[in-house]
């Protein structure tokens, strides 16, 4: 017979890939009105950012690489470079997962701004290294700070409509994650 823990961790698992699949396909419609606009959020990262700091289980290092290798494809991005760079931020933040279970919100979104900037200016600089051609600074900072502005939402939809909540103590001590 099945753990429920384990169905949980799996139903979570398949819940994340489809708001991956959902926020992809959301971001391909043809939603934008006039000549500028104002980017959009990367809701992919804002969902494994915010789950990765309240149950690591529920979002494996594979499953996000895989969608975000797929966002590479999709948004014709250099293949595996923004996967990559936001791989490891994920496991940056994971290591970070048992200090972050007893520290406000604020410090956590403040946290979770520093490594979105830092990503950004690493995706950059990788870009310019190689010379691609990139769009300016100005719009990826504009998506950086609308990713931001949505990760308060994230985390509220995340904790109150699924339910993925931080880590107790108690529950830390008996699945075996220390601080």
């Amino acid at each position: 017979m099945v753990e429920p823990w384990v169905v949980r961790q799996w139903t979570y698992r398949a819940g994340f890939t489809v708001i991956c699949l959902i926020a992809l396909f959301i971001s391909l419609l043809p939603l934008e009105v006039g000549t500028g606009r104002w980017p959009g959020p990367d809701f992919m990262l804002a969902f494994a950012f915010a789950w990765v700091l309240r149950r690591p289980a529920y979002v494996p290092i594979y499953l996000v690489a895989i969608m975000l290798l797929i966002s590479d494809f999709v948004f014709m991005r250099p293949p595996g470079l923004w996967a990559g760079l936001g791989v490891i931020a994920l496991e940056f933040l994971r290591g970070r997962e048992g200090m972050s279970r007893d520290m406000p919100f604020l410090v956590e979104w403040a946290s979770i701004a520093g490594v979105m900037f830092g990503l950004a200016v690493v995706y950059r600089v990788c870009l310019a290294i190689f010379m691609v051609d990139q769009t300016s600074f100005g719009l990826v900072i504009l998506q950086q700070i609308s990713t931001l502005i949505a990760y308060p939402f994230v985390v509220l939809l995340s904790v109150m409509a699924m339910g993925v909540t931080k880590i107790s103590a108690a529950e830390a001590d008996m699945i075996g994650r220390s601080r």
